[in-house]
């Protein structure tokens, strides 16, 4: 027997959206709502095994309801563009997990479903319908099972006309009159006013239909019998809006449906296009979908290279040519660079390719090789330079010279395309013949070292693949006039990282612990004083204990129910906060609960035994607006809004007795950039004349003084002046300063009512975009926009929002480089002991003798204001104190 599976598109990816935190990919785009719809995918398959799978849409505003109600679904607001922009995402995934999709010009995705089922139903199969609306239920029968989603969509409800009945206690049909008396206020049907849930299954219950509620209402009292009888109309035009169609037109088969599981080749690709990583991970699937397993042989033969391996015997035959080398490629194992094993080295020229394993690099007789590795004014080409750095620093023996990165450089040439590897790198650039790192080594608990000479031949490879790359990449970087981008800014930057990422900056761990130990007695003063509010003990962490406490023994409203009970989750308990004491109290155990595990014992975990420091790994090639990332640990992340997250910057201190931290930020570098790009006069006369940004633009969107200017106006002027940096959209600012999307939309055209300038820019650079293809930031950083002239208003849309805010955010990364790359030669110019440590965002960080103090409270800002010239001044703050937490 086949087994069918309908899933309502529109209504799941609707709520996947809602339910999901924010998520964006590297590219910039919305992805939380495809990512919580293909979970939601994934466990159907694992827990059901279907034959047939289909997904409905519907296919536009306009269906056959609206001939007999024009208002039907009028009150619905207009789809937020950050969901808008995902619909495209999930049907191209779709295609890609071959599972059909349908959609019908005229018709709802409930109709397709419908009028599927009950063909499918005849056909003698069994189906199962997926759906957020519980309209579904009137389809169900002994063969139709329905799956209501619960917790956004992670769980479902199944219900079949057994459990409707002991649900509602009401036949499938039922549920159509139950929406009749309702009505239902998401799609604007009217129902009858005063109906709700519980009085319609009252009804039905003693009537049976809509059409026998309407014939004895004389049997009714009071003013329900009035409103009935007034609103009869609107009852049984509501039944029939109500009602799913199942007779549509369909020309499609079940064979079109067919779903024969994921297939690798096809879906491998697809999730590894919106980044899902850890689906692929938990699919086993390569990204390329190729096969994992490492016996495997590549599709095209590994080159066949003639390859010297040295040893101790003939080190001196690789010593003699090293003024020839022109890459060099040093293999590591490991995710962290500071924890990586070194395999091996190759060093190849035109002529020659040397392996030197890399015990043997560190033998007596490979000085002459570890001084050349050394020595800055020989020039190194390799791939991840950075990381080479990194790994062989960790095992003693230094690097320099850094003068071609072949990762860096793909990544200013596109950006969209995040830390490629080599294999990627040179199937791009046509070069076939190299095996990937996973057939030569295998993946995670597979991974082996092969036997030298397949070592040797597998780095060899890659050598040569590079010597074909760096050519055209130059080629291009000169084309598209990012040589002084490459060579005076990433490249320098890349050396200036890796040196704040060997020095580490110090954590005082005895301080740390004790941080924890305040954490852990606040913790169990909050947990005694819930206890001593619930009248018992029981375990906050459980959803189930707490929701028994909260709901039934001190009944508090019900916000959500999920299948195993009461849902407590963040969002529940802030709306119940101003109920009750206990539920403040629960949330702030939650926040010191989340700072103890991850920011206490997380950090614990990094102090490096050896240095008594965190040493973190900042990601050049990630962030398509050429922002740094930081790793191991992530230190861009403390949370620093609470009093409590900002503690944590207490135990980073100075890694020298009687230095300082000192700290220096750029102040609102992005209005800046905007104010110099735009070219806006009220912009640059708020900057120019060090006014506050914020109460100029309030002062200039509401149409009154400075004085006149309170605080929600700034609130909502901040909100507004960072949104449009990001590209808020109305949906957007609406949920930052909880208004109407309508207000907001209001807020935003009073904006570029008021800053004219900055609305000419975006319109200009939205039309640059559409003429090359790309824009660009001061500096020339690019960022190409496929999708900007696209036929799908979503995509497009997207595409003009990056468009929009892509030169100021990527203006603003540069900036910061630039100001980092002056201050490395600042401090080697003043001959000062002063180092810089971090960058975290818009925040350089050092540590400073206090002889130097003074210097540097004077070179360090003046070093950030100079760093690029703009029509407005740039402003750094400076502070400092005994820690990162006195030096904010």
């Amino acid at each position: 027997m086949n087994k069918l599976i309908l899933i309502d598109g529109n209504s799941i990816i609707y709520r996947a959206f809602f339910a999901m935190p924010p998520l964006t990919n590297t590219k910039g785009l919305h992805t939380n709502a495809v990512y919580g719809f293909t979970n939601m995918l994934l466990r159907l398959i694992e827990d059901h095994k279907p034959t047939h799978m289909m997904v409905a849409f519907d296919a536009g505003k306009i269906t056959f309801r609206h001939e007999g109600y024009q208002e039907y679904k009028g009150g619905r607001e207009k789809t937020p563009p950050e969901l808008s922009e995902q619909f495209p995402l999930l049907k191209e995934l779709l295609r890609g997990l071959g599972i059909a999709q349908f959609e019908l010009s005229g018709y709802e995705a409930d109709d397709i479903i419908g009028t599927v089922s009950k063909l499918a139903e005849e056909a003698d199969n069994q189906v199962l319908i997926v759906s957020g609306d519980k309209d579904m239920l009137q389809l169900a029968s002994d063969r139709v099972q329905i799956g209501l989603t619960r917790k956004g969509v992670t769980e479902i409800e199944a219900y079949n006309p057994e459990q409707i009945m002991e649900r509602y206690g009401l036949t499938p049909l039922q549920i159509i009159d139950l929406k009749g008396l309702m009505g239902d206020a998401s799609d604007n049907i009217p129902g009858i006013p005063g109906v709700g849930e519980k009085t319609g299954l009252k009804l039905l219950h003693q009537f049976g239909s809509v059409e026998e509620v309407l014939a004895n209402t004389h049997e009714l009292k009071g003013k329900m019998k009035e409103k009935i009888e007034a609103h009869s109309d609107d009852a049984i035009l509501s039944k029939k809006l109500a009602t799913i169609f199942r007779e549509v037109p369909l020309d499609k088969s079940f064979d079109e449906m067919v779903f024969d599981g994921l297939k690798e080749e096809t879906a491998g690709p697809a999730l590894a296009h919106l980044e899902f990583k850890s689906l692929l991970e938990r699919l086993s699937f390569d990204a390329k979908g190729g096969v994992e397993n490492g016996d495997d042989t590549p599709d095209v033969p590994a080159r066949e290279l003639e390859v010297k391996i040295i040893d101790e015997g003939n080190i001196n035959e690789l010593a003699t040519v090293l003024d020839k080398i022109e890459v060099m490629t040093a293999e590591t194992y490991g995710d962290n660079p500071h924890h990586a094993e070194v395999v091996g080295l190759a060093f190849s020229s035109q002529e020659a390719h040397y392996f030197v394993p890399f015990d043997v690099l560190k033998t007596e007789a490979a000085e002459p090789l570890r001084a050349w590795l050394a020595e800055p004014t020989a020039p190194k080409r390799g791939y991840d330079l950075h990381r080479v750095d990194l790994a062989l620093h960790w095992h003693d023996i230094p690097f320099a010279g850094a003068a071609f990165d072949v990762q860096l450089a793909a990544y200013l040439l596109d950006p969209t395309e995040a830390n490629q590897n080599i294999n990627e790198l040179a199937s791009k650039y046509g070069l076939a013949g190299l095996a990937s790192d996973e057939i030569v080594y295998g993946k995670g608990a597979k991974y082996k070292l092969p036997d030298t000479a397949v070592l040797s031949e597998h780095l060899a490879g890659k050598n040569a693949a590079l010597l074909e790359m760096i050519p055209m990449q130059q080629q291009e970087l000169d084309k598209n006039e990012m040589n002084e981008l490459f060579h005076d800014l990433e490249m320098p930057l890349s050396r200036i990282l890796a040196d704040m990422e060997k020095q580490g900056i110090a954590v005082n761990k005895d301080d740390l612990m004790k941080l924890g130990k305040e954490f852990e007695a606040q913790i169990k003063t909050l947990v005694d004083e819930v206890y001593e509010i619930a009248g018992t003990e029981f375990n906050l962490n459980s959803p189930k204990q707490l929701g028994e406490i909260l709901f039934v023994k001190l009944g508090l409203p019900v916000v959500k129910k999920t299948k195993t009970g009461y849902s407590t989750d963040a969002e529940v308990l802030e709306k119940l906060a101003p109920y009750h004491d206990i539920v403040r109290l629960i949330l702030q155990y939650r926040t010191l609960a989340k700072l103890q595990s991850t920011y206490v014992e997380g950090l614990l975990k990094e102090i490096s035994p050896k240095t008594g420091k965190v040493h973190t790994y900042y990601r050049q090639t990630i962030a398509a607006t050429g922002r740094l990332s930081s790793q191991y640990p992530n230190l861009q992340n403390i949370p620093i809004r609470l009093e409590e997250g900002r503690k944590i910057r207490k135990v980073f201190v100075p890694s020298e007795p009687d230095w300082y931290i000192l700290a220096a930020d750029y102040s609102q570098i992005e209005l800046r950039v905007l104010a110099h790009i735009s070219d806006d006069p009220g912009l640059k006369e708020a900057f120019v004349h060090d006014m506050d940004i914020h109460t100029k633009t309030a002062m200039d969107v509401f149409g009154v003084q400075a004085e006149d200017v309170d605080a929600n106006m700034r609130r909502s002027a901040k909100a507004v002046n960072f949104g449009i940096v990001y590209g808020i959209s109305d949906y957007g600012l609406s949920q930052n300063l909880n208004i109407t999307r309508k207000e907001a939309a209001k807020f935003i055209d009073n904006y570029f009512d008021a800053f004219i300038g900055v609305r000419r820019y975006m319109d200009d650079i939205v039309k640059d975009a559409k003429r090359d293809g790309y824009v660009t930031t001061l500096l020339e950083r690019r960022r190409y926009l496929p999708e900007i002239n696209a036929s799908n208003f979503n995509l497009r849309s997207f595409a003009e929002r990056t468009a929009m805010n892509t030169p100021i955010q990527g203006t603003a990364a540069d900036i910061i480089k630039l100001a980092m790359v002056h201050m490395d030669a600042a401090l080697a110019r003043e001959k000062l002991q002063s180092r810089m440590l971090l960058q975290v965002h818009d925040e350089l960080i050092f540590e400073v003798p206090e002889s130097e103090l003074e210097i540097m409270k004077k070179l360090v800002p003046e070093t950030m204001e100079k760093a690029l010239k703009l029509s407005v001044p740039l402003k750094a703050d400076v502070s400092y104190g005994l820690n990162w937490y006195e030096a904010k």
